[in-house]
């Protein structure tokens, strides 16, 4: 399925020079932010070349690219609109697709179009789409499929900035020779310079002199005159940024090594400012004589990846570590304790009877709940040094540490079962009628048999199913030892 403007739109996607490159944070950070909105299994950013879907970002997909035959965001390029289907198996375009028969069994997409053109008034062709998909039935809501769009609208101005900065870099590092060559390229270069926030600089060896353009002094917020010290330069940047220019000026000096940094500046107003600060060996009869470089002004960008980053690292309901920050909490957490050291342990805790509140009391008293557990993990302070994450659904994890996480752990369960105990009524009812949600808990402590995230979390889990399997609203810690099951509060009526 190809579109008539094909030749114009793959023109478009290579003009970003993005396909087969790294993973990148902001392009992550929207992919894990729509698949939190839409609680699905999977979301990604694909991008459709000639006979190739590539993904720029995913999660829940193994492979880094498919063929373009088989691939649902096609028919969005193709389209280029917005296209929900919340059935595969309803659809007869696709009830035959492999990838609703087969691996990854795609049972509910949404997919929106990413739109980009070679110049500023070119027309805006779909080079590929951000999607979310399922072996599940989604539920796509208007609110949802808003966001989305919004989202797709953060990826489009992210690649658009990156095509305008590849072209004003490129720009902006051959300043020297242009303006050698003609005084007319020097004002053009000038001007581009404006428009992209970007300023060059040359440092002379020879004597450290250094020149400056006009839109490095603005970046520095200081007046274009005179000729800038380097070593009032360096005071601009933080100490330890400082350390990190300083460092890559030597390494650049002695063998010409060309760096890329990003680092903080406080300009002479006292603002701190994001850069990007890059530089290269200016060589001359095989020898560095002097460095050259270019620096942009990204705060504005910065601000936006670290919004991303901490909306994909909490839980939207709750306001607890997402999965995802919990998972790299521990992980740093299993390199950086010794095992022989401080003790590590997890606890998975599982609510009894949350399905009969959303049954009987609807989901928003079941939010409720899940907002008021959080609330009272958040507030766990006996149970030291910790992190309260959520799982998902009704579940949630605590990472502890020192004797928290050892000989304290069985009293910090006891705690937490009695804490954890919350009645809740619906609106207008019988007050002698609530339902009683309570706890049931499974934990690890890391040792020899349990020392990575996925062995512990394994044995944390079954620790808990066999908390339940004794009676709901108690706890169980697993070990080298097999498990010990520690009784907390009187069980709950119904729970079991």
């Amino acid at each position: 399925m190809f579109p008539v403007y094909e030749e114009e739109r793959l023109a478009a996607l290579r003009s970003l020079e993005v396909l087969d490159t790294p993973s990148e944070p902001e392009f992550e950070a929207i992919v894990q932010a729509a698949r939190h909105i839409f609680d699905s299994r999977m979301a990604f950013v694909s991008l459709v070349d000639a006979d190739r879907q590539w993904f720029k970002a995913r999660c829940g997909l193994d492979e880094p690219e498919t063929p373009r035959e088989f691939s649902i965001c096609q028919y969005v390029v193709a389209t280029d609109d917005m296209l929900v289907i919340p059935d595969m198996l309803a659809d007869p375009r696709f009830v035959s697709s492999v990838v609703v028969t087969g691996p990854p069994h795609i049972r509910s997409y949404a997919g929106v179009p990413l739109r980009q053109g070679t110049s500023p008034d070119a027309r805006k062709l779909p080079i590929g789409t951000l999607c979310v998909a399922d072996d599940r039935l989604l539920t796509f809501t208007p609110e949802k499929l808003a966001l989305l769009q919004g989202l797709a609208g953060v990826i489009e101005s992210t690649l658009e900035a990156r095509r305008e900065r590849i072209e004003s870099l490129k720009l902006a590092l051959s300043r020297q020779q242009a303006l050698i060559e003609s005084e007319r390229a020097h004002r053009l270069l000038q001007q581009a310079e404006r428009m992209a926030r970007v300023g060059s600089w040359r440092l002379d060896l020879a004597n450290n002199d250094t020149h400056w353009s006009a839109q490095t002094y603005a970046i520095h917020q200081l007046p274009p005159v005179g000729r800038p010290e380097l070593e009032k330069a360096l005071l601009h940047y933080p100490p330890a940024d400082r350390a990190r220019v300083q460092e890559a000026l030597a390494a650049c000096a002695v063998n010409g090594q060309p760096w890329d940094l990003e680092v903080d500046l406080i300009n002479a107003k006292g603002m701190l400012r994001r850069i990007r600060l890059m530089g290269e060996a200016e060589v001359r009869d095989r020898r560095v004589v002097a460095i050259i470089g270019v620096m942009q002004d990204i705060t504005e960008r910065y601000k936006v990846e670290r919004r991303l980053r901490e909306f994909a690292l909490t839980d939207e309901l709750t306001g607890l570590a997402s999965r995802r920050a919990f998972n790299g909490t521990l992980d740093e957490a299993l390199v950086t304790t010794p095992a022989c050291g401080s003790a590590l342990a997890v606890a998975i805790i599982d609510l009894d009877r949350f399905k009969e509140v959303n049954d009987r009391l609807g989901h928003p008293t079941g939010d409720e709940v899940l907002r008021a557990m959080a609330a009272k993990l958040s507030a766990a302070d006996y149970l030291g040094d910790y992190l309260a994450a959520r799982l998902g659904g009704d579940e949630f994890v605590v990472m502890l540490r020192g004797s928290h996480a050892a000989e304290r752990l069985a009293e910090g369960i006891e705690q937490l079962l009695t804490d954890l105990r919350h009645t809740v009524y619906g609106e207008g009812a019988d007050p002698h009628a609530g339902i009683t949600v309570s706890a049931t808990i499974g934990a690890c402590v890391r040792d020899a048999a349990h020392a990575d995230r996925p062995s512990l979390m394994k044995a944390a889990d079954e620790a808990l199913y066999v908390a339940k399997r004794t009676r709901r609203g108690t706890g169980a810690i697993a070990g080298c030892d097999g498990i010990l099951v520690a009784h907390g509060a009187a069980p709950v009526e119904g729970a079991a």
